[in-house]
């Protein structure tokens, strides 16, 4: 199956694993979505994750979620920029999210990383989701 928005379906899932009170989900791999998720653990939203191959070519991610005192540690995740509508900044327009309790996650010339990161290293790109 084909997908236009791999990240917006993995995001998804994580939302939908969430509502569910899921402890894990898995979702088709891929290198972005790979380092998507390295950003989430770096940042303490999700526990881990772990890539398994298969043997014709196919290997999913499974994603172990992440509570706490019951709640789940996202409250709130959500695509930005979208295949019809591509999200471009700069990294002095670097938005906020949630008055800096949450983070945005950029696609930048110098890897994926959360936006404090980029503006440390002052480099803009496109963002690729918000998560609080």
């Amino acid at each position: 199956m084909s997908l236009s928005d791999p990240i917006g379906d993995m995001l998804t899932r994580i939302r939908n694993a969430y509502g569910r009170r899921k402890t894990s989900v898995s979702t088709p791999a891929s290198t972005l979505r790979a380092r998507v998720l390295e950003v989430l653990k770096t940042e303490g939203y999700i526990r881990d994750y772990s890539q398994a191959d298969f043997g014709n070519g196919k290997s999913e991610i499974e994603i172990e979620l992440k509570y706490f005192d019951g709640a789940p540690v996202v409250r709130e995740i959500s695509r930005v920029s979208k295949p019809g509508r591509r999200v471009y900044v700069s990294a002095k327009s670097i938005p906020q999210v949630a008055n800096g309790l949450g983070i945005a996650i950029l696609s930048t010339p110098k890897g994926v990383m959360a936006d404090h990161e980029a503006r440390e290293k002052n480099v803009g790109g496109e963002i690729l989701c918000q998560v609080f």
